[in-house]
């Protein structure tokens, strides 16, 4: 069960297409009015919420003439532009029907890289929440390409979460939560109903997308639960279609897997959220065992005088990874230094420190397989 103590307000809700679509590929109304009916409860209760919604591909390639979902980048584009009108008008209708009103934000990877949008978009959140509106988010498909996406909406889920500092991420799917073991292949697996880290053992038995509808499987769940736990923020994976879902899980009743960070765990604040998710490092330094010693076990700040080696060109302000004199990546932090200028300093010429440790994000300590 989630933990007593901490208060639920700020809550973000993933669903995927197959629970939004009919088996033709269309949005099926009475799932759409149901999901909204569970949000209006929780808004009802007091619950800031926003929904981060697939289906927009899935809603529109009937309507382009497809027959079936297409797999060409430009049709997938062209099938997002008809069916996000057509998820948005109907999200629309149903939550003024209830008092509600509904924003869309649509985003790109590059407006998370971008620390200028990416406040601008923490800030847009917050005034929206704040006011009762229930944003309704999604990829921005119809103009992002393939290097540039998230993946699947699972990922962006969690980096929202995180964004708006959310207390609670509900992943909602056709599956009802995490099993030790495909439960498809083996009829004896069970339900794990609660995680409190990521281990190799549960990263094995993430399976793939159990729809031909939706692009996201177990796997990019548990990462997205990854991203939300080094938040600090709790997580919830269970079936859509489970009468009450959203209230039960909120409640810390519902059945699924409830995943929540120990409390002595890793957390991130926003600012090194960006850092170690989003900001995309612009060079390499390399620092000696000393410098080790003092930024990773005894939490101070690095200076120039532990940097051995640097890498790239980047400007004073600029993320970089930190590596160590074998070259492995400790950890990503924000350089007080432009690359010409750590490359003709001496000691003597030290201002403030190369890396402050409220801009450093540690690898060891993170225990992600990748910062970015």
């Amino acid at each position: 069960m989630l933990s007593k103590e901490k208060q639920i307000k700020r809550v973000v809700i993933k669903i995927g297409s197959s629970s939004l679509t009919s088996m033709h590929g269309e949005i099926s109304r009475r799932k759409l009015e149901k999901f909204a009916e569970q949000i209006v409860e929780l808004k009802d209760a007091g619950y800031e919420t926003a929904v981060v919604s697939s289906g927009a591909v899935a809603a529109g390639y009937r309507k382009l003439g497809c027959l079936n979902r297409p797999s060409s980048l430009p049709e997938k584009q062209a099938a997002a532009s008809i069916g996000q009108g057509l998820l948005m008008e109907s999200y629309s209708e149903l939550f003024l029907s209830h008092g509600y009103v509904a924003s869309q934000i649509l985003i790109t990877r590059s407006d998370f890289s971008d620390e200028k949008r990416y406040g601008n978009m923490h800030n847009t959140m917050n005034v929206l929440l704040e006011r009762g509106i229930i944003p309704i988010i999604n990829e921005n498909d119809t103009v992002t390409v393939d290097r540039l996406r998230f993946g699947d909406n699972d990922t962006l889920a969690a980096k929202v979460a995180g964004l708006i500092d959310a207390d609670l991420l509900i992943i909602l799917s056709d599956v009802d939560g995490l099993y030790d073991c495909n439960p498809n292949d083996n009829p004896g697996a069970s339900l794990l109903e609660r995680v409190h880290s990521i281990t190799p053992e549960i990263e094995a038995a993430a399976g793939e997308s159990g729809s031909a509808v939706g692009t996201g499987g177990m796997k990019s769940k548990i990462q997205a639960v990854k991203i939300a736990m080094a938040a600090g923020i709790d997580s919830f994976l269970g079936k859509a279609g489970t009468e009450n879902i959203l209230m039960e899980a909120v409640e810390g009743r519902a059945k699924g897997t409830y995943f929540k960070p120990e409390p002595d765990a890793f957390n991130l604040d926003n600012q090194k959220q960006w850092i170690a998710f989003h900001s995309g490092p612009e060079g390499k330094v390399t620092i000696s065992s000393h410098g080790i010693e003092a930024i990773v076990d005894h939490q101070e700040n690095l200076y120039l005088s532990d940097i051995q080696e640097v890498k790239g060109r980047f400007k004073n302000g600029a993320v970089v990874r930190i590596l160590d004199e074998e070259g492995k990546e400790i950890g990503l932090g924000r350089i007080n230094y432009s690359n010409e200028q750590l490359n003709g300093h001496t000691a003597d010429e030290e201002l403030e420190p190369a890396i402050a440790q409220e801009t450093f994000v540690c690898s060891r300590d993170f225990k992600l397989p990748a910062l970015v």
